[in-house]
């Protein structure tokens, strides 16, 4: 097994400023640190966790805090969270996750303790009751979402008022001018959940600057509201020919829903979607999304609160441009002689 003795002759250094390396309780030259990064490198040498931690006075721990409120959809959620471990991991820390609807007496019982050295806030509302608290800790945190006041905060997402934006703009070049938005289920509106909100704004104001005919529709999870939804669309907008989805478990049971109802996609009717694209391309239709990039967010919000940890300063705001991808669920509109 290599030492840090062994580093330190490697590197020719004593073992202190090899550990000061580490622990970075002492300033050392960036020559130094260099030279001691490449010998433990080439060496092959991992310092040991606990004398770590105790050496810097940190955990090594982060805490991912992802309330698993009514209208989630965990498999998405999951997603993001192995990112977010696997990206830690690389920085030779672990994840502690909570899931628990706590609010600011979950966040500050685990701030209050040496548990955790910072903390990944998911499901971000965009008045979050949590958001003074996660201002005042003497702990670092990172945003995944964008609250209405985010001055103050590291915040990192998709720009998912884009991506609403980027479905109906696809939609309008196509001919559309009837247009849906399927959303979220009702709960995560009336909690003010961010992400939902963006997309709501997003298809909004594209529709309003095209000149297209629009609703919204919060849609239950289920195939039964997705046949509900379907029914009701087709009742109040019979002219209807594009849709947006932004709900993943009913984005297949919308479409055999319009199918039962006797619209083809995208013959009769065009859909796309802001969903995973491992989704979308499964769907028996293959259908036109935005990804939702939880691999890049994820491992991005871990390397800014890395770098909060070590004192460099980061953006208070990363947004990540959308990105469409065409498949075989939208075609041009077709004119009815």
């Amino acid at each position: 097994m290599v030492k840090i003795t062994d580093v330190a002759r490697h590197a020719g250094v004593s073992p202190s400023t090899v550990s000061y390396a580490l622990s970075g309780k002492r300033p050392i030259s960036e020559e130094t640190r260099q030279r001691i990064e490449a010998s433990i490198r080439e060496l092959g040498y991992r310092p040991h966790a606990g004398a770590r931690a105790l050496a810097s006075s940190r955990s090594n721990v982060l805490a991912l805090v992802v309330p698993l409120r009514a209208g989630i959809h965990v498999p998405v959620v999951m997603q993001f969270a192995v990112s977010v471990v696997t990206a830690a991991r690389r920085h030779d820390h672990d994840v502690l996750l909570l899931t628990q609807e706590e609010g600011e007496e979950g966040l500050r019982r685990v701030a209050d303790t040496a548990l955790v050295d910072a903390l990944i806030v998911m499901d971000v509302q965009l008045h979050d009751p949590r958001l003074p608290l996660l201002r005042a800790l003497d702990r670092p945190s990172v945003l995944i979402g964008f609250p209405a006041g985010p001055a103050g905060l590291t915040c990192i997402d998709l720009d998912f008022k884009a991506a609403g934006e980027l479905c109906v703009e696809r939609l309008a070049r196509l001919g559309h001018r009837v247009v849906a938005l399927v959303g979220s289920p009702p709960e995560v509106y009336v909690r003010g959940t961010a992400f939902a909100q963006r997309v709501v704004e997003g298809f909004t104001a594209a529709a309003d600057r095209g000149g297209l005919a629009s609703s919204v529709h919060p849609c239950e999870a289920s195939p039964a509201a997705a046949r509900r939804v379907a029914e009701q669309l087709l009742r109040e907008q019979p002219a209807l020919t594009g849709v947006v989805v932004h709900n993943e478990p009913v984005l297949e049971p919308l479409i055999d829903a319009f199918g039962q109802l006797g619209l083809r996609v995208p013959v009769d009717l065009s859909v796309t979607a802001i969903c995973p694209d491992e989704l979308a391309e499964n769907v028996r239709v293959p259908v036109t999304s935005v990804a939702i990039p939880s691999t890049e967010v994820g491992a991005r919000a871990v390397e800014l609160l890395m770098k909060k940890l070590g004192g460099t300063d980061v953006p208070e705001a990363t947004l990540l441009a959308p990105r469409l991808t065409e498949r075989a669920s939208t075609a041009p509109r077709t004119l009815t002689p």
